[in-house]
């Protein structure tokens, strides 16, 4: 089944009711990325884009402009209009014009989740300040863990990043920024990120970027390496009253699992398609689908189990629930 750019709304933790612009549209692979993150919910990255110079199926700032234009009039309440998805969307040279563009049509604001892989790139980073808030990726302040954790393409560094979330800061115009602390256990020996060291190099360097927010969350869908696990609640309380301390509670976000929100008011055109748009960028479990999309459980049954019987998409069981995702 063809995915089409632009998908969900998707009911995010931290950015509330977001539609979504997928910017990479390779077709034979379900994630285009220059990262292969032990946490990630797509799974493995099977090759690593090395840079924006080596991507192929780039989408066009025209796409992105005619998807938004047809697209989000059919959606009422969004909070935010979030380049993301199947890829990392830093990776598409496009992407500042896609942004100007998109603020063209609609007033609400825009999002850009970047894993920060390239920020030290100028040209990266004057594309991201076309954004109102970037949520940029920080797991660690040490390169061993970050590349354990990150397993980032060759030629990364760690600290590239951290210079150029520090030189985004500084820009005369420049988005919201915010780092999302992706926080990470293990059930056998493996680095991870939630020990007193790990956290106490993490304030180190966050120290030197001064974001403007910072948000602390663990894995809550099926990660890409069975043996990474979510950090538990109680364990991230403390972490978080850790930041709190550094920073202050205005600054810093515990992102916990459980958001509850209304749903979606949306005039469907294909709801089959709008389901496997939504669990090839994000997994999902039923109730999510139909939070998410605005559906019906009756009208949902019969669709999902449509979807698995073509090998649309399959059913995974993890300790947080039952997810569905693309095949």
């Amino acid at each position: 089944m063809n995915a089409r750019i632009i998908y969900g709304p998707i009911l995010s933790r931290r950015l509330g009711r977001s539609l979504g612009i997928d910017v990479i549209k390779k077709t034979g692979t379900k994630k285009n990325c220059n990262f292969d993150c032990v946490y990630c919910q797509l799974g493995h990255v099977d090759n690593k884009i090395k840079g924006p110079e080596d991507v192929e199926g780039a989408v066009t700032i025209q796409e992105v402009v005619e998807g938004i234009g047809s697209f989000h009039k059919n959606i009422e309440s969004l909070d935010y209009i979030t380049f993301s998805g199947t890829c990392e969307p830093t990776l598409n040279l496009g992407l500042g014009a896609m942004i100007r563009g998109v603020k063209q049509i609609t007033k609400q604001p825009v999002c850009v989740l970047t894993n920060s892989s390239l920020v030290d790139r100028e040209n990266i980073r004057y594309n991201l300040a076309e954004a109102d808030l970037v949520v940029a990726t920080l797991v660690s302040g040490d390169e061993d863990t970050f590349r354990a954790i990150n397993r980032p393409a060759d030629g990364i560094r760690l600290d590239n990043i951290i210079k150029g979330l520090q030189d985004m800061k500084n820009l005369k115009k420049r988005p919201k920024l915010g780092i999302e602390v992706m926080l990470v256990d293990s059930t056998k020996d493996y680095p991870v990120n939630c020990t007193d060291e790990e956290i106490a190099k993490l304030i180190e360097v966050l120290k030197t970027i001064d974001p403007d927010e910072i948000e602390i969350l663990t894995v809550s869908r099926p990660p890409a390496e069975k043996f990474i696990v979510p950090v538990a609640d109680m364990r991230l309380k403390e972490i978080a009253h850790r930041f709190d301390e550094e920073f202050g509670r205005d600054k810093v976000k515990l992102v916990l699992k459980g958001l509850r929100r209304e749903r979606s008011s949306m005039q469907h055109e294909n709801v089959e398609e709008e389901i496997y748009d939504l669990v090839l960028r994000r997994p999902c479990t039923f109730e999510q689908i139909c939070a998410s999309l605005g559906i019906q459980s009756t009208e949902l049954a019969p669709i999902i189990e449509k979807l698995i019987s073509s090998n649309n998409i399959i059913c995974i069981i993890s300790q947080n629930g039952t997810y569905y995702k693309a095949a």
